[in-house]
């Protein structure tokens, strides 16, 4: 997952990009289909009460808007954002309060279940982040539940570490600096920037663009000289795609690409 961050005054602009077709309201999330030729999903943060604690209902309904739009051969991106003063505070705390360790070690209530669908989804995942990102916020940022593992994978032993057992907080430029964003941009443009940012990977061939997010994935996994045999062999399987011979045809040719998936 990309991040885009901002300084935390609360405040952004939906920007001229966002459509308004093909948008349906769930309980806890708002899910729309967005930019110039609809090929950026949004998925919107809806719990302004709860400052958008990451609850078991809202993850549920993520987990299908993800879903839906991995499947959707016309979505190049995702986008999850929050609202304008806070991204999520954290996961749900008077939910997990009443858990026993039993029933969640056991899986019986199959809690955090709907995480691994953020973590797993193929397509590339841009998080446009305004104001605060807390805990579970944070995680979901990362992507997925696993804060002290990915997070430590993101920006380094140290800040991690002084991030987990103090809880302190973080602003965008420093989150910037640590790697931990992409882009700090001022408040009003983050979300217009990354559905900019979506588009623009929507243009590039979705089968080509899913081997790449692989590869890097990888990289956090694998030693370095396992990483580079996985890249060579992905490049290596490039050779077997009509994507891979029409890219390069239309680079010599000196025109745009027509993508296929095959």
């Amino acid at each position: 997952m990309l991040g885009l961050g901002t300084t935390l005054r609360p405040a952004f602009a939906f920007g001229r990009q966002i459509a308004q077709l093909s948008t349906h309201h769930e309980k806890m999330l708002i899910v729309q289909r967005v930019g110039a030729k609809q090929n950026v999903g949004l998925i919107k943060l809806n719990r302004p009460k709860a400052h958008n604690a990451l609850c078991t209902p809202l993850m549920k309904e993520m987990q299908t808007a993800v879903k839906e739009f991995e499947e959707d051969d016309k979505i190049g991106a995702i986008v999850i954002t929050g609202s304008e003063k806070i991204f999520a505070a954290g996961a749900d705390i008077k939910e997990m309060v009443v858990k026993d360790f039993a029933t969640i070690y056991t899986g019986k209530d199959h809690f955090l279940d709907e995480w691994k669908t953020i973590a797993e989804c193929k397509k590339p995942i841009i998080a446009a982040v305004n104001g605060f990102c807390l805990g579970g916020g944070c995680e979901l940022e990362v992507p997925g539940a696993g804060g002290s593992q990915r997070l430590t994978h993101a920006v380094g032993k140290s800040l991690a570490m002084e991030m987990v057992l103090t809880g302190n907080r973080i602003d965008a430029e420093t989150a910037l600096r640590a790697g931990l964003v992409s882009k700090v941009y001022p408040a009003k443009e983050v979300l217009a920037k990354a559905i900019e940012l979506g588009e623009k990977i929507g243009e590039q061939s979705p089968l080509i663009v899913q081997m790449c997010k692989e590869a890097v994935n990888s990289a956090y996994e694998l030693t370095l000289k396992e990483g580079l045999h996985f890249e060579r062999r992905l490049f290596h399987a490039t050779f077997s795609t009509h994507d891979r011979k029409e890219g390069m045809s239309a680079f010599v040719e000196k025109r745009k690409p027509k993508w296929t998936s095959a």
